[in-house]
């Protein structure tokens, strides 16, 4: 232990120059605002960043990839509370509560809370990477397809109840996601599925625009319906969270976290995930549920801690088995061995101090957000103060800006569009939209590894059902559909109180 701590301690003084900070500093603030402006994900800003990079020295260039996908994956928040669109697909659970707390008025508040839990959840990340990296690696490292793909049919399931309301609902729209994620070529073969013929639709409907358009363009259409629009209230209030929110969600800030860090060492499953993982985990444990959706800190706070946390468990299979853990993290590995570094089992035992460098760099870029998150709240909520009607069409220019340039395909604005409409019809008919956007990303894991898990064991689907974890994910699976039948929940809190024991005895 102390031999680590020398490591860390070593590696902070190593970063502390006037160049490494000059670096943390406009890297970040430049992270933010890619995160902020909707289409932009944090994979493309690592991307394009990288091509930037060549001329630093590894250090330097590592650690403002690392500042960029810090600060990208913290500013889609921004966008999702003051614009009900979420900047990357990470910040889409954000909406849920983010948003309508900006409606009451909250937007300050909102945005201090969103400040908070996404530095303490990159906090809560970088201490366990720094800790437990190589248990972690070896516990993921038992996930195998067949596993994998419980945790995709889990993730599936309990975005039914993440935006409360009918859990009916939530399924049928996250089986929807699910339907739609098969649109393409399949993983092993290439063979074409519901493509009709059609070149585009063989190449699989992208995340990107389905999400810009089923939270962005609906937004849009849906306010354009209204008979009169009017403004979000401006009130800001103080920036500065609240200690009381942050000392009364201390249990589910811990456990997001925890939650969040766990699913970034899960190759595939990426900060989305870990956001709606965290945020379910925190309505279902919550006493104050009818909250959650309607503008609960606790929901947001989950969120944005669960995302943050996930971006340094990303970093732990990238470091340890060079395996990325998100699509952001496989291009930082992807930069990491354009500038010499070699990612993977022997980068630990030939330099065991470069875990504690990547710990140094994240902790500096987690303190850079956290000073640019307080700084720029009053300045982003200017955005408030202009109508929404003028605001309409900046949103629907962005929104196709961002669908068009991931892959300069105009098929993809057309998938914006109709994803757009999805959305208002299904906004009309009382639909939540987050489970949709789960389901398209658990989508491709699921079919990838129940086709590879089919494979191996030659067409048999026991090894589904008999392997340890998946007995236990399959489980999970099943009580989480149980307790969600109306009155089930309730019947079985009444059997468990101790006084209906006694009165069912007598």
């Amino acid at each position: 232990m102390l031999q680590n701590l020398s490591m860390l301690g070593g590696q902070l003084a190593d970063q502390a120059s006037l160049m490494t900070l000059f670096n943390v500093l406009w890297a970040t603030f430049a992270g933010i605002v890619v995160g902020s402006l909707p289409g932009l994900t944090a994979t493309l800003g690592v991307a394009l960043m990288t091509s930037l990079t060549f001329s630093l020295a590894p250090n330097q260039a590592i650690q403002v990839l690392i500042c960029v996908y810090v600060g990208a994956i913290y500013g889609g928040s921004r966008s999702a509370i003051l614009l009900n669109i979420p900047g990357t697909p990470a910040s889409a659970a954000s909406t849920l509560d983010g948003f309508p707390l900006a409606r009451q008025g909250l937007a300050g508040r909102a945005m201090g809370i969103s400040t908070t839990g996404s530095w303490l959840g990159t906090l809560c990340g970088t201490l366990v990477m720094a800790s437990l990296a190589p248990f972690l690696a070896q516990f993921a490292l038992s996930f195998g397809s067949y596993e994998l793909f419980w945790v995709a049919v889990f993730g599936i399931v309990i975005s039914g109840t993440l935006a409360g309301g009918d859990p009916l609902k939530g399924y049928m729209v996250g089986f929807l996601g699910l339907f739609i994620s098969t649109i393409g070529q399949d993983a092993q073969h290439a063979y074409p599925r519901f493509a009709f013929g059609n070149s585009d639709l063989a190449g699989g409907i992208g995340l990107l625009p389905a999400l810009v358009g089923a939270f962005g363009l609906a937004e849009v259409l849906t306010a354009m319906g209204r008979p009169q629009v009017k403004g979000v209230i401006t009130k800001v209030g103080s920036v500065l969270p609240r200690p009381a929110d942050v000392a009364r969600y201390w249990r589910t800030i811990l456990r997001s976290g925890l939650i969040g860090t766990f699913t970034g060492t899960l190759p595939g499953l990426g900060e989305e995930t870990a956001a709606f993982a965290a945020y379910a985990a925190a309505r279902r444990g919550s006493r104050e549920r009818e909250k959650f959706g309607n503008g609960s800190i606790e929901g947001l706070i989950a969120a944005e801690t669960g995302e943050s946390a996930c971006v340094p468990g990303a970093m732990i299979p990238v470091l340890t088995l060079a395996v990325p853990g998100s699509a952001p993290a496989a291009v930082l590995m992807a930069a990491m061995f354009i500038h010499g570094l070699n990612p993977g089992p022997m980068l630990l035992v030939t330099t065991p101090e470069y875990l504690y460098r990547v710990v140094a760099m994240l902790m500096m870029a987690d303190m850079a957000k956290l000073f640019y998150g307080f700084f720029l709240v009053r300045p982003l909520l200017l955005i408030l103060r202009v109508p929404r009607e003028r605001l309409m069409p900046v949103i629907v220019l962005l929104c196709t800006i961002g669908a068009y340039a991931t892959t300069a395909r105009v098929f993809n604005i057309w998938v914006m569009l109709v994803f757009g409409l999805l959305g208002m019809l299904l906004r009309r008919w009382k639909f939540p939209m987050a489970p949709m956007i789960l389901g398209m990303v658990l989508g491709e894991l699921l079919d990838k590894n129940l086709l590879r898990g089919l494979t191996i064991s030659d067409g048999s689907i026991l090894p589904f059902f008999t392997r340890p974890i998946c007995i236990v994910l399959a489980c999970l699976t099943l009580a989480s559909v149980v307790f969600s039948i109306p009155g089930v929940s309730a019947w079985l809190r009444r059997r468990l109180r101790p006084g209906a024991q006694r009165t069912a005895i007598g």
